[in-house]
């Protein structure tokens, strides 16, 4: 047997072992999908899947420098829908050389189309959706081996969704709140330049759960920064709520800051000499249009310690009222960094749950970074950097509750 083989052969049986013994089926094919893009060393791929209803397509899985997520194609349409009508698999090697196949270029991440993969997913009822592959890393072309590895992977994610009675719908149409286009950043480093962002694409939505994973030194913060008005942008666009927001005045930038984000890091920032109200009204006399602090503290279940100072405040306590100063200006976003990194696990699920409340009785976003892979499980999208790009994209179909994590 071949390398290249042995190769294909161990992938194959990875998906095998994800699927069989997953808990979380999407996380199971969201990692066959990993799998497959690294087997055959990949630029990008997509799961895909169908609203029979309305008789489009949805991108659930994504792995690559465009984000895909907020897009849906009709049936039929573009090479997914192809696949995804027809239910015949489509190879093509070399699309500069297929004169029916008009590739193009994505305008904000210059991603172009060469070589592709894309197999559908059949399940007992009928096709489901498809499985598309894109762009060998080395520039190579994909052939027969390449197809058999992903139409195997496709038969066995198909029927472990019947098995397990995986049901796709998907959620309304969500409004985009703010919009980064091919943002960079970059920070003189002796002699040279240090580039920690190098083309992010993404949108996020309003009233979402958004949670950024990515090792230490991936560009999380840095994007972060960036959004929240706390760091200049070298080049690329940053749209919010469709005015271009990439160059604003300083003016601008505060009214932005005071009016519109609320912030909760894993220290607590509070003010020692004033109560746990106080810290909040502090907050609420600054903003156009606040809550009642006494109606924030509430939010967040600290009515009965309304009075105490933080030193008399456990940490979990002194975080939720971070969360009451945040929640009282009504922000639109609410950005946390690594909220839980400093409590205990049942610490960490009761201010997750106050997370959990927030985004579900105001309508607030909430973008959340972390390096704990499960708290992830109760976003509604995943995103992960790597080396400074959006290296997936991951839509939970079945967000948990708070309460439901474990780690």
């Amino acid at each position: 047997m071949t390398d290249r083989s042995s190769r294909i052969t161990r992938a194959i049986w990875q998906i095998t072992q994800e699927l069989r013994d997953a808990d979380a089926l999407d996380d199971a094919i969201s990692a066959s999908l990993e799998i497959i893009i690294d087997t055959l060393d990949s630029e990008a791929g997509s799961i895909w899947l169908l609203d029979r209803e309305a008789n489009r397509l949805h991108p659930i899985f994504n792995r690559g420098p465009v984000d895909i997520s907020g897009i849906t194609i009709e049936n039929g349409q573009g090479v997914a829908g192809e696949v995804t009508m027809s239910g015949e698999a489509q190879l093509n090697p070399d699309i500069e050389k297929d004169e029916h196949f008009n590739p193009g270029v994505d305008e904000e991440s210059g991603f172009r189309t060469k070589s592709l993969i894309c197999v559908p997913l059949k399940g007992p009822d009928g096709i489901i959706g498809c499985v598309e592959i894109l762009n060998r890393r080395d520039g190579g072309l994909y052939d027969q081996e390449d197809l058999t590895l992903c139409e195997t992977m496709a038969s066995l994610a198909a029927v472990a969704m019947a098995d397990k009675g995986f049901f796709f719908k998907p959620t309304a149409d969500k409004e985009i709140l703010i919009s980064l286009r091919n943002v960079t950043k970059d920070y003189p480093s002796g002699d040279s330049v240090l580039h920690v962002l190098r083309g992010i694409n993404l949108d996020i939505y309003k009233n979402e759960f958004l949670v950024v994973l990515g090792e230490s030194g991936c560009g999380k913060s840095t994007m972060v920064n960036i959004i929240a008005g706390m760091d200049n942008l070298t080049g690329g666009e940053l749209i919010i709520n469709g005015k271009d927001f990439s160059h604003p005045s300083d003016k601008e930038l505060t009214r932005y800051r005071r009016d519109y984000l609320g912030f909760v890091f894993q220290s607590y920032n509070l003010m020692p000499n004033l109560t746990a109200q106080e810290n909040v009204q502090f907050i609420a006399e600054i903003a156009p249009d606040p809550m009642p602090a006494e109606e924030a503290i509430a939010k967040v279940g600290l009515t009965d310690r309304a009075d105490n100072y933080p030193s008399a405040l456990s940490g979990g306590q002194q975080q939720r009222v971070a969360i009451a100063r945040a929640v009282v200006k009504r922000p639109q976003i609410i950005f946390a960094d690594e909220p839980t990194a400093a409590l205990d696990y049942q610490t960490s699920v009761e201010v997750l749950s106050v997370f959990e409340e927030i985004k579900k009785d105001i309508g607030t976003t909430i973008m959340m970074i972390t390096h704990n892979p499960e708290i992830a499980k109760m976003a509604d999208r995943v995103i992960r950097l790597r080396d400074g790009k959006v290296s997936t994209i991951k839509i939970n179909l079945h967000p948990l509750s708070a309460a439901e994590l474990k780690w």
